[in-house]
């Protein structure tokens, strides 16, 4: 169960890291304008926005990251604080995501959060 649910961590990591590169590195780029429905005039007036956002994805991921890190040093739940904090954190953003920009947002960040926490209260 501990390996399930430290994949599914990792998972959602991995998909915070690939959302900072989307949004900081190809917002305005065809690969990010795509993935955000965006016109180049769009992408281009929030292309510093969407940078900052993509920095806190960054430090999400950043946080998730070390709580694994953690648990492979120490053996343990070294890391099971920052895991729930940031795991958390990233289903609360995905839930004002989902209410303020779009649905999918819900099933894309928040689910994936939700359950890696759900299999982490069982483990």
């Amino acid at each position: 169960m501990a390996l399930i649910t430290n994949l599914l961590i990792l998972l959602v990591a991995l998909l915070h890291l690939y959302f900072l590169v989307l949004e900081m590195f190809l917002w305005d780029k065809p690969k990010g304008m795509k993935a955000f429905g965006l016109t180049p005039q769009k992408a281009s007036d929030t292309k510093v926005m969407a940078a900052n956002q993509g920095l806190y994805n960054g430090f999400l991921a950043a946080g998730l990251l070390w709580g694994l890190f953690q648990d492979l040093m120490y053996q343990g739940e070294a890391g099971l604080d920052f895991k729930v904090f940031f795991l958390l954190c990233v289903v609360v953003a995905g839930v004002y995501g989902a209410m303020t920009v779009s649905r999918k947002i819900l099933y894309i960040q928040a689910l994936p959060a939700a359950l890696a926490l759900l299999f982490l209260s069982l483990s």
